[in-house]
């Protein structure tokens, strides 16, 4: 169950384990590199066309079966390279806005798994229709995708599904809703992307699998689990501390009077911030649902 922190402050981008300003570093580094190398091809062959074979192609998603074959790691790569400057400086905008409403609406170990899972179906979707849809299939062996639109599309439709009137600015008259954002961004994608692009299937896919996981997420059913069990493991092989702690004997923690959470009361607070506003509610009742966001 999703639990809504209105207008709380943006934490710092600098705290440790900022997940979204480590998608957006690791975005950022993947153009540096890619235009760094794209500037000594064309220094040196006075073309792009080389970089592209022997350099992007190892990168972008390659729209023929075949080639993505070859190359399965661009399922995870392409979402993360761009070689436009204005494309990259474009994601990562909305990526920042919506991913920091996100991060204060929910926990933010959940960006991570709508942003892979928005890469990844859209990448699905992309190579189904340019290699099924009559009118696309002509370009299917010189076409890549590349970029993270499709996960920045998932992460703005799985934002706008779970809060869709979270309130923006709420200095002007109470606030923008959200929905009006997203409108914005929708329609700038519209404009930018010509109709006929296969791009286009991307974002879709990307919009409808950050719908579908706050959907599921407000069911009970966290997609991102696995993910989470995966990066915890990981994280724990790095730890210099956890071999040493494995065999130290702790004390259990002192007993603590906590207020008990239920889903009819949470549902109560909800209904209470969407009519009134975060503002509203009591210090206990912001502590209370400061708690059970913790727990996500």
């Amino acid at each position: 169950m999703p639990i809504v922190k209105q207008y709380k402050k943006v934490a710092s981008p600098w705290q440790r384990n900022n997940i979204l300003i480590i998608l957006i570093i690791i975005n950022v580094l993947f153009l540096f590199v890619l235009l760094f190398i794209k500037t000594i091809y064309l220094i040196l062959d006075h073309t792009t066309i080389n970089f592209y074979s022997n350099v992007l192609n190892w990168f972008a998603l390659p729209a023929n079966i075949k080639g993505l074959l070859y190359r399965p790691w661009t399922l995870c790569s392409y979402m993360f390279s761009h070689v436009d400057i204005w494309q990259s400086l474009s994601n990562m905008v909305w990526l920042w806005g919506f991913g920091s409403i996100l991060k204060n609406l929910v926990n933010s170990k959940k960006i991570i798994p709508i942003y892979l899972y928005g890469g990844w179906v859209g990448a699905a979707v992309y190579s189904i229709a340019i290699n099924t849809i009559p009118a696309l299939r002509a370009g299917v062996d010189s076409s890549f995708l590349l970029g993270a639109s499709a996960s920045v599309m998932s992460i703005s439709i799985a934002t706008t599904t779970l809060a869709p009137n979270y309130r923006i600015f709420p200095f002007i008259q109470g606030g923008i809703p959200l929905w009006v954002f997203t409108a914005i961004y929708l329609i700038i994608n519209l404009i930018s992307i010509p109709l006929n692009a296969p791009e286009r299937w991307a974002q879709l896919g990307g919009g409808l699998i950050g719908f579908i996981f706050i959907w599921q997420l407000k069911k009970g059913n966290d997609w991102g689990k696995w993910m989470y069990t995966v990066c915890q493991s990981i994280n724990s092989w790095f730890d210099p501390t956890n071999k040493k702690n494995s065999h130290r004997k702790t004390k259990p923690p002192p007993f603590k009077k906590t207020a008990i959470l239920n889903q009819q009361k949470i549902d109560q607070l909800l209904d209470k911030i969407n009519k009134h506003g975060y503002n509203a509610l009591t210090q206990e009742e912001k502590d209370m649902l400061r708690k059970a966001s913790e727990k996500l």
